[in-house]
Formats: structure tokens, C-alpha cells, sequence
């Protein structure tokens, strides 16, 4: 069957994360781009991906985008700073279809905001060490500095729902002290759990600092390049059609408890699958 232009066009995004981060991005796909679906897979048997090592995280987002091509996705988001640190290069080179990362659009968007030059990026440990945001950000604009501080407590704190908890405060400002002697006047939320606790460091790092959420970010690149292919769907999916569908490697129940804490959507279900079958 040959795929029109308009077949396409109603064809799901594709949108994966190490767990439940990726909601974040998921959550502003749907406010920029109300009209899409979505195919979410999150892969909580495995999480976290940041202490992994980048053979594996690649393995891993490969296994992922075979399970999502098999809904006919139009585009893949990969929604997790980590997989897009380490296995971009090699998703792009094994699949005809676009994909969307989250660390492009939140680099450019720092070295659009700096006015000292003093750019910070928290991530994980896989994120910070593959030095990937430098990398863009220097691409971007020469004359800056990139401090990268790796953050591993931050998922868990996020994933056991201590978003507003003085441990949490307490952990932000022993990983955010030095960034503020450095005195950075923006600072990339460089894991998608992060924007979850965004008022906790915006409060820390003060009103002088601009907080990058590549989440954002990446919602308006990704109808960008959906309006530049002319793919946006036109219209409204019909009501009861499914527009959003989740689908995780492990604690389903979990997974959507924590989902609708974020979402506000009222998510029925989210299915188990065993990725290791693709």
C-alpha cells in the first residue's frame, strides 16, 4: 500500500525515555502540538540509563526504536539527555525516519539566552562526561564557557515523588553550590526529570539565572520540522481514538500513577511489552 502524504500526516509521533523523564517532553509535545499522536515507551525495567555505559544505552534506544517503528511512526523523539548523548549518531544511521533529540534544541537555546557567557548544564554522569552540550553550545557560539555538573540523586528524589521536600532542597544546593561561586547566568536542565523540580532550582540558583528546560525546547524544533515536511496533522483526532498510547518495559501501575501526577490527562493504562524481543 503506497503511504500518502495525508496517511502520513495522521501517523503517530514516536516518543521514548529511559523511564518516566521523557513525560516532561511528552507533556509539551501535547500542548504545542495538540493535534498529534503519540506513541510514549518508557523503559522502566532498565532505568537509569545516566550510569550505563554508551554500548549499552545504544543497544538499549535501538531495541526501543524497533518497537516504535512497528506503529508506523512518522518521527522519533528521543526524549532522555543520556540515549540522545550516546546513541544519536548511531539511531540516525540505522533509520529513514527523522528523529528529534532533546540536547540540540536546549544548546541552542542557551547560547541564545547567555549574556556572560557562563553557560551550567546538571545532567547525569553519562550526560556530563560525553561533554555533548559543550560540544553544541561551542558549535553555536565560540566565546562561551560550559560548566557541566552531574546530578545522579535528582532522578530517584524526582521518581519517589520528592518534589517539594527539604531533602531535595538540601541535595540542590550541595550539587548547585559551585555553579553559583562560578557565577553562570543560564543553566540547561540537562535530564528530563529535572524540569519536575524546576521552581526548587530556580529558587537556589536565584532570579540573575535562566533556566533552560530542553523539554520545551524540543516540542517547538519538533513542530518546526513537522510544519517545514508539511507532516502536522490537520485535524483533531476523533474522540475515543486512542491519541495517546503508553507502553513500558516493567511496573506499568507504577508508571501510571506517577504519569498522571505529571500529565493531568487521565491516563487509563499503560501497557507492559518485553523490549529485549526487539
Amino acid at each position: 500500500m503506497e503511504i500518502t502524504k495525508d496517511l502520513l500526516k495522521t501517523a503517530p509521533i514516536g516518543v521514548f525515555d529511559s523511564g518516566v523523564g521523557g513525560l516532561t517532553v511528552f507533556r509539551e509535545i501535547m500542548r504545542q502540538i495538540p493535534n498529534e499522536r503519540i506513541i510514549y515507551f518508557g523503559d522502566t525495567a532498565r532505568v537509569p540509563y545516566g550510569s550505563k555505559s554508551r554500548e549499552t544505552v545504544t543497544r538499549y534506544s535501538e531495541q526501543i526504536v524497533r518497537f516504535l517503528r512497528t506503529f508506523h511512526v512518522k518521527t522519533i523523539v528521543v526524549a532522555c539527555n543520556t540515549a540522545s548523548a550516546c546513541a544519536l549518531e548511531a539511531l540516525e544511521a540505522s533509520t529513514d525516519i527523522p528523529i528529534i533529540d532533546v540536547v540540540k534544541p536546549g544548546a541552542k537555546a542557551a547560547s541564545d539566552v547567555t549574556r556572560n557567557g557562563r553557560i551550567g548544564v546538571i545532567a547525569t554522569e553519562a550526560t556530563i562526561g560525553s561533554q555533548i552540550y559543550t560540544e553544541y553550545i561551542k558549535e553555536l557560539k565560540l566565546n562561551v564557557t560550559v560548566y557541566g555538573k552531574a546530578c545522579p540523586l535528582f532522578v530517584p528524589l524526582v521518581e519517589e515523588g520528592l518534589l517539594e521536600d527539604p531533602v531535595t532542597d538540601e541535595i540542590a544546593r550541595r550539587y548547585l553550590a559551585e555553579l553559583i561561586d562560578i557565577d553562570i547566568d543560564t543553566l540547561i536542565l540537562g535530564c528530563t526529570h529535572y524540569p519536575l523540580i524546576r521552581s526548587t532550582l530556580g529558587r537556589i540558583m536565584g532570579e540573575g539565572v535562566t533556566l533552560v528546560n530542553p523539554a520545551y525546547e524540543t516540542a517547538l524544533e519538533l513542530k518546526s520540522m513537522l510544519q517545514s515536511l508539511d507532516l502536522l496533522n490537520d485535524e483533531p483526532p476523533e474522540l475515543g481514538s486512542n491519541q495517546y498510547r503508553f507502553y513500558v518495559s516493567d511496573k506499568a501501575e507504577k508508571f501510571v500513577r506517577f504519569a498522571n501526577s505529571i500529565i493531568k490527562y487521565g491516563i487509563l493504562s499503560a501497557k507492559a511489552v518485553n523490549i529485549e524481543e526487539y
